[in-house]
């Protein structure tokens, strides 16, 4: 019975776990994603942020103000995965509503898809 547990244990630590690299690859609709920071209860609700906005063009391609590139979507995170926004991660909250990531948080900023 102890060999038993003893191989129960150690096949559960070198399985893979769960993770990122396992989630289903996706996309997110295309069109302009408006990027701003939240602003406050005395002025707009909003202050835009054009140089963080950028435009899903296809299911894998994004351009921006600084250039055009591509992305992957795995589960609920968005990750520019070439071109000058390389490595900048993005948490879906909802349809059309992305947050940035950074420092492995999402931050304030939020960049909302408008129009259709």
């Amino acid at each position: 019975m102890k060999k038993l547990v003893v191989a129960i244990v150690l096949a559960a630590v070198a399985a893979p776990s769960y993770s990122a690299a396992a989630q289903q690859i996706g996309t997110i609709e295309r069109g302009n994603y408006v990027c701003e920071l939240p602003g406050d209860a005395g002025g707009a609700a909003g202050i835009a942020q054009p140089d963080e906005s950028f435009t899903i063009d296809s299911a894998s391609r994004y351009s921006s103000p600084q250039g055009d590139g591509t992305y992957l979507r795995r589960g609920n995170r968005l990750t520019m995965t070439s071109g000058p926004r390389n490595g900048d991660s993005y948490a879906i909250e909802s349809r059309g509503f992305l947050r940035k990531i950074e420092n492995g948080e999402p931050s304030r900023l939020r960049c909302i898809r408008q129009g259709s």
